[in-house]
């Protein structure tokens, strides 16, 4: 079994160390953009561009399946490439958890780029699944690129500028691009009041890793044999794990993975 995993950059890490914990048998196929990237401020017409290319160099490992572990280009690019390489190669893209974060009752934040932050896409899923709870939408500048950078200082400023415009009695937290999820637990703390329940976390990466392996009629195993295969693709490019992706505990899984690492 091979899952091919792409994003701009190593936000895919959560989803692909989601999809090494329920089948770590599966060989997996790193395709992201560090050439191109942030996607996020580039428009729908050149996030569908790079996005294709980088679907494009992970197909031609010939996964089992794609995951497009990425909310700008799941927004943008999505039907271009299922059009692609559908039927042949499923392709499974990322939505923010806003359904099941509303479940909860509220009130809900929503931690999501500047460009997705406000969107007619967001503003439609919060119309859809969230209509019945308080939702406050929180920018969060720059804090992609700090977690890309592995910059601690940066992610400790960035973290704390959106917890300052989330709610204090908020109960529940979108993360609203996957590249939050490998700092999840500095969100959390950011935002957690003294004396008030736990706030709970909402990402995509199990959901996308199991949809995943629906799409492909596999079951979850995780006690199956670990796999040895992990390919890293820069922009097309053979390559290895980039260090900043050893900073984060699902980098660190991954590259125990590969003996070539």
């Amino acid at each position: 079994m091979k899952i091919a995993l792409m994003d701009s950059g190593i936000g895919l890490l959560a989803a692909a160390a989601a999809v090494r914990r329920l089948r770590p048998d599966a060989d997996l196929v790193l395709s992201s953009d560090p050439d191109g990237m942030p996607w996020g401020p580039r428009t729908p017409q050149d996030v569908t561009a790079r996005a294709l290319a980088v679907a494009r160099a992970a197909a031609a490992h010939r996964p089992d399946a794609l995951i497009v572990a990425c909310n700008t280009a799941s927004v943008h690019a999505l039907p271009t490439l299922r059009a692609e390489l559908e039927p042949t190669l499923p392709v499974v893209g990322t939505v923010p958890a806003i359904k099941p974060a509303a479940v909860g009752g509220g009130p809900v934040a929503i931690w999501a780029t500047p460009a997705t932050t406000g969107s007619p896409y967001q503003r439609g899923l919060i119309g859809d699944f969230a209509r019945s709870v308080a939702v406050t939408e929180v920018p969060c500048p720059g804090l992609a690129d700090a977690v890309q950078n592995a910059d601690e200082a940066a992610i400790d400023r960035t973290v704390a500028a959106a917890a300052a415009l989330t709610p204090p009695d908020v109960r529940a937290v979108v993360l609203g691009c996957t590249h939050y999820e490998l700092v999840a637990e500095r969100i959390r703390a950011a935002v957690q009041q003294p004396g008030l329940p736990p706030v709970t976390l909402h990402g995509s990466a199990g959901a996308v890793a199991a949809q995943a392996l629906r799409r492909i009629g596999a079951a979850p195993a995780p006690s199956a044999e670990q796999a040895t295969s992990l390919t890293v693709l820069l922009s097309g490019r053979a390559a290895e794990l980039p260090d900043a992706a050893l900073a984060y505990a699902e980098g660190l899984l991954l590259g125990a993975a590969s003996p070539a690492r």
